[in-house]
């Protein structure tokens, strides 16, 4: 009763994990953003269904994704390639993802790993994030690490998706959170336009919940640095050994790229409307 959706570009390497993983469905969709490599023919060659778009935004994407793609079950279990589903969830999933379900959709929580090692303190876990859902009944909102928004109850899974963010190299995840953070500056400055959802920071919606700390957090000075202390320090990131205070180092960098991108577009804002204001004045005159 559950299809799984998977996205890809560029995942060769990663695909016939993944694929493996949840090959107890019989409807696999791969969603896949115009890949040049071989992610679209090893993933037909396994059985699963390919259906290709262009990659514009985050929200953008995946909404297209719940709208258009004609799923064969109810029930979707969404996952990236780079991610796997362990047994417990496989199991949790085939038992409660049922046509009778109260539920609109239900929660789960990701391990990451980082030179071979879980990042149990270091990566905020555990984040719970809604990964399995009724199509008809969620949509996404931002432009990069998009929220779900779901049209009825959620549940909550215990078991996990085993991420492996760096399966491309460090290179790749510098290459791609530069971009996320060009999304993330976009996000923010309409964002802070906004006031702080005090209510949700107590909310038991975990999404949320989420949402507001994430929004708190960015009006704090001196963020990147307020990020690796509490990575690495506060949530005890040094058990984690060296990949931990490597992976607490990268997320200061990453934040610190969103800083500097959000100054540069209120820059480039102001500077945009004091030329305006005098070529407004001549063309008006």
């Amino acid at each position: 009763m559950v299809s799984v959706l998977i996205l890809t570009k560029n995942e060769e390497s990663n695909i016939r994990r993944c694929l493996g993983s949840v090959a107890w469905s019989d409807d696999i969709v791969v969603y896949d953003s115009e890949s040049t490599d071989r992610t679209t023919e090893i993933s037909r060659g396994l059985g699963a269904r390919v259906v290709t778009r262009k990659f514009d935004n985050w929200s953008a994407h995946q909404n297209w994704a719940v709208g258009n793609i004609d799923f064969k079950h109810p029930w979707v279990l969404y996952i990236d390639a780079d991610e796997q589903c362990d047994d417990e969830l496989r199991q949790e999933v085939t038992q409660r993802a049922v046509a009778s379900a109260q539920e609109s959709a239900f929660r789960v929580r990701r391990k990451d790993y980082f030179m071979g090692r879980w990042l149990r303190r270091s990566q905020l876990y555990p984040t719970w994030i809604v990964r399995v859902f009724r199509p008809d009944r969620i949509r996404y909102e931002r432009l990069v690490n998009p929220v779900a928004v779901v049209d009825g109850g959620t549940g909550e899974l215990q078991g996990h998706l085993l991420h492996h963010p760096f399966s491309h190299g460090v290179s790749h995840w510098f290459d791609r959170h530069n971009r996320y953070s060009s999304f993330e500056a976009e996000d923010l400055l309409e964002e802070i336009q906004s006031s702080v959802d005090w209510s949700g920071l107590i909310c038991r919606d975990a999404s949320r919940r989420r949402k507001a700390m994430k929004h708190l957090a960015y009006r704090l000075p001196g963020r990147p640095g307020l990020m690796f202390l509490y990575l690495y320090v506060a949530r005890l990131g040094f058990l984690d050994g060296a990949p931990g205070y490597y992976y607490s180092r990268m997320r200061a960098a990453y934040e610190l790229m969103i800083d500097v991108k959000v100054r540069e577009l209120r820059w480039r804002q102001s500077s945009s409307e004091s030329v305006d204001g005098p070529i407004r004045q001549v063309v008006e005159g």
